[in-house]
């Protein structure tokens, strides 16, 4: 039986260190426990496919933007096995090397420069 929360780590384990987006695709595999499993997986946001192979479409952000932290996907996975819900993962698509935008109007030069000297690529 595969487990969820240790695919998910394998998968992140594999990503470069410059790496800021996740997607991957989530199916169970008795759809019976689709609900209960939904419950579960509300707390990372799982997108449900509808008429699809998949059940799920998961996104995960590796320090900014809008998804799921991985600390979260992972432990709301470990959830699932923990309550036996099998299934399997696949990686969708991956981003890498993007930087945060953010707003620097009123900082000093040494705060931008830090900023760019932590976020460089």
């Amino acid at each position: 039986m595969a487990v969820l929360a240790e695919d998910f780590q394998s998968v992140v384990d594999t990503l470069p260190p410059d790496w800021t987006g996740l997607e991957l695709d989530l199916r169970i595999r008795d759809e019976d426990r689709y609900i209960e499993a939904a419950t579960l997986l509300t707390q990372i946001n799982a997108m449900p496919y509808s008429r699809h192979d998949w059940h799920w479409r998961l996104r995960v952000a590796h320090e900014f933007g809008h998804a799921a932290a991985p600390e979260t996907v992972r432990g709301t996975l470990a959830l699932l096995d923990r309550e036996r819900i099998a299934g399997e993962l696949v990686a969708r698509e991956v981003r890498s090397g993007r930087v945060e935008v953010t707003q620097m109007w009123g900082r000093p030069e040494s705060v931008r420069e830090e900023f760019r000297r932590r976020r460089a690529q």
